[in-house]
């Protein structure tokens, strides 16, 4: 065989290889890296989207600890207003009982000094009586003179 005609025949058969590769084998050999682009391409943009979506997350995430934060403080706020409160009212009802004590001793004090006054003028009284008994020599009767003794009584 002649050299020439053997390099033209690799030479057709190369461009016919290379139709045949351009035309049936190419195509969805691209057609599967376009595919394998757009997958990864996809990817990626979800993963942008899936970081963003966790950035926004994390700051209500960070606003909702802060609210928390603040909604305690508040409650921690109002429960110290609320045992202040507490304590006040526990305050003036002592206060209150210890008046109405003081209040009823010093009424019971005042009819313990009533009574012992009454007792004090009968004890006087009698010794009013015997002592003029003894003066007069003569018994002195209580109850014929009732009236005078009463006088007295108010006398003292």
């Amino acid at each position: 065989m002649n050299l020439n005609q053997t390099m033209w025949y690799q030479a057709v058969v190369f461009f016919v290889l290379a139709w045949f590769t351009m035309k049936f084998v190419w195509p969805p050999l691209i057609g599967a890296i376009d595919d394998r682009r757009k997958k990864i391409a996809d990817g990626l943009a979800a993963a942008d989207q899936g970081q963003a979506a966790m950035k926004e997350a994390e700051k209500k995430v960070q606003l909702e600890l802060a609210t928390a934060r603040e909604e305690g403080v508040k409650q921690v706020a109002n429960a110290e207003k609320r045992g202040q409160l507490i304590i006040e009212e526990a305050k003036n009802a002592a206060n209150a009982e210890a008046a109405r004590i003081i209040a009823a001793a010093q009424a019971e004090a005042a009819n313990q000094v009533t009574k012992a006054r009454e007792e004090l003028r009968d004890q006087v009284a009698a010794l009013a009586v015997k002592g003029a008994e003894q003066i007069l020599k003569r018994e002195v009767n209580a109850a014929a003179h009732a009236d005078l003794l009463n006088q007295l009584k108010t006398e003292l």
